[in-house]
């Protein structure tokens, strides 16, 4: 196959250097501006007065905050599937179907073909940013392999479609990057989680494979599949493919999954590279290396805003932009977009690291915050705190689920059950309460208000662990029909008939 890494390495140059130089703050004014006046002969142009705005505060001041039902309910649900000149000028070709993972309620999220350009534009950035990492690559003289859900694509209404954004992304993929894409499309429309990677993992040892892409959960077990096609051999990526060079993650908390990744990237040179990528649109990339934050996209279409979670639900809450963020602070993120959304809650919280240019770490969904009993738990400090307590024991943490445990009388204290699959199989009964002290404590030093409410056991019960064989959680995200692609494993629930359903699926007690 021709290295095309050479074409890709002069795009990366010239881009490199603009970046290095980009204003962020006018970057993402000018951002707004364009996309205001694209849309200000919409009927939510119209509605909003798009033709009056000048600023930043201008639009603030005439577009509340929406959520996905809000825009549902008052602009989409009437004319879907037929969008024409609703929120964005001509008709939306494409809907990203994504379904909640606590509610498990199906939206149809917009798709423009600007929005589709934006998203390969943040996409070349991502490689970009390998190649100033990683001056050897040869990235595009073999095969990228997107491990994602099915490809395949409903029509709705003639000319438009809706589906899984990676079927989307295969359906509008320029012709260059087809040849370097594996699957083959027969084997990207397996809508069968456990068949695809079945037939996927031995085909894949007979291509060149460079890259791979996907959430970390659904690749580790992409990778145990793949090592049983050699039994015996090491559990190394480099052994299967010995020029991987790249591997692309998001979706999910990285820090539970990295020593698993670790052994499996061991001995090879293979670099790892996280994305923040929505349906809704590209947020940011990591530049850096891992765990020093993922730069924020600012020319990729959409202009962004964060909320303090603790204003989010306030009637008049605090909007910060590019020009008004501050490091340390836990935001709600909010964007607009070159496909209609304005004033849109994505859902999202994120903590900034740098401000220039923007740098962060995503902390949570703004819906993941564990608060039965008052704790104000948010879904980046259980995070950190399982993966301490799992290395405390010598493991890692391969999936988990917490809820909440309600007193039923008799003078008892309520509390969160955890249930983990760990990495190396059930912890024999001592390192399982060792995992528990250790996750107990830093919950306590990483929360004031956990730490409170622990004392002296009176208002909160110590964590009750419950851990399940390695391959429960896929078992019940198949049973709920979720394996695989998108689809993740919901950290937090809340929902106690969703909790309850998890504990009887995984017996406990």
């Amino acid at each position: 196959m021709l290295n095309a890494t050479p074409l890709l390495r002069l795009y990366a140059g010239y881009r490199l250097r603009h970046l290095r130089t980009m204003d962020a703050a006018a970057m993402q004014r000018r951002t707004l501006l364009a996309l205001t006046a694209r849309a200000r002969d919409t009927r939510f142009g119209r509605d909003h007065d798009f033709a009056a705005i000048g600023g930043v505060g201008d639009f603030q001041a005439r577009v509340p905050l929406r959520r996905y039902e809000d825009f549902w309910r008052d602009y989409w649900q009437g004319p879907f599937p037929h969008l024409t000149d609703v929120a964005w000028p001509g008709t939306i070709p494409f809907f990203a179907v994504t379904s909640g993972t606590t509610s498990g309620v199906t939206k149809y999220i917009p798709c423009s073909r600007e929005m589709i350009a934006a998203d390969r534009k943040a996409t070349a950035d991502l490689l970009s940013y390998h190649l100033a990492n990683f001056p050897g690559s040869r990235l595009l003289a073999g095969h990228n392999f997107m491990l994602s859900g099915s490809t395949a694509l409903k029509e709705p209404a003639p000319g438009i479609y809706s589906g899984d954004l990676s079927g989307i992304a295969a359906r509008t993929m320029p012709w260059w990057a087809r040849l370097r894409k594996f699957p083959p499309p027969a084997f990207e429309a397996i809508e069968d989680w456990r068949e695809k990677i079945d037939r996927l993992a031995p085909l894949s040892l007979d291509a060149d494979i460079r890259s791979i892409a996907g959430t970390p959960s659904w690749l580790l077990i992409f990778f145990d599949t793949l090592a049983a096609t050699r039994p015996g051999a090491a559990r190394r990526l480099h052994d299967f493919y010995p020029d991987l060079e790249l591997v692309i993650h998001g979706g999910v908390n990285f820090a539970p999954y990295r020593s698993a990744f670790a052994e499996w990237l061991g001995g090879g040179r293979a670099d790892t590279r996280e994305v923040y990528a929505a349906s809704e649109g590209f947020v940011a990339l990591a530049d850096r290396g891992d765990g020093e934050g993922l730069r924020l996209c600012l020319d990729s279409g959409v202009f962004f805003e964060f909320v303090p979670v603790e204003e989010l639900d306030r009637p008049d809450p605090t909007r910060h932009w590019t020009a008004t963020l501050e490091t340390g602070v836990n935001y709600a993120v909010v964007l607009s977009s070159c496909a209609g959304l304005w004033g849109y809650v994505l859902g999202d919280t994120v903590r900034f690291v740098e401000r220039d240019p923007p740098r962060l770490l995503v902390t949570g969904r703004t819906s993941y915050t564990l608060s039965a009993f008052g704790e104000h738990l948010i879904d980046e400090e259980i995070e950190e705190s399982v993966a301490k307590a799992a290395a405390a024991i010598g493991d890692s943490a391969s999936d988990y689920s917490v809820g909440a445990l309600f007193p039923d009388g008799g003078g008892a204290t309520g509390g969160h059950l955890f249930i983990v699959e760990f990495a190396g199989g059930i912890p024999e009964p001592r390192r399982l309460e060792t995992f528990a002290r250790v996750l107990d404590e830093a919950l306590a030093e990483t929360n004031e208000d956990y730490d409170a409410h622990r004392a002296g056991d009176f208002g909160l019960a110590p964590p009750r662990v419950h851990a399940v064989a390695p391959g429960r959680f896929a078992a019940w995200m198949e049973s709920r029909g979720q394996l695989g692609g998108q689809h993740k494993v919901p950290r937090i629930v809340n929902d106690p008939d969703l909790f309850a359903a998890l504990r009887d699926f995984m017996g406990c007690a």
